[in-house]
């Protein structure tokens, strides 16, 4: 039994650091995507789904229009969020 449980604590940081850097990737590819079809495109959020590629099914969005932004994420395990700015178009918040 404590094998099976050591085995899980190495696989577990093995595998966990890539899965959070993937899962990463696939929501800010999300937020901007959406955010730019949103808010420079002009369509509705739920026509922006159409732009992702093959694979982004666990990626969900929520659009926050005040603040004129779209949040990306994947999974429950990790978000990201891009905000349109006049002139620069949609940036994620995590490159600012």
């Amino acid at each position: 039994m404590l094998f099976v449980l050591a085995l899980f604590a190495v696989l577990l940081v093995v595998f966990l650091s890539p899965l959070r850097s993937f899962a990463l990737t696939g929501a800010s590819y999300g937020a901007r995507v959406a955010c730019s079809c949103r808010f420079v495109g002009g369509r509705e959020l739920s026509a922006c789904r159409q732009d992702f590629e093959p694979g982004m099914e666990f990626v969900s969005l929520s659009e926050d229009a005040q603040e004129r932004s779209v949040t990306a994420r994947f999974a429950w395990i990790v978000s990201d969020k891009a905000t349109y700015r006049e002139g620069w178009g949609c940036m994620l918040d995590s490159w600012k």
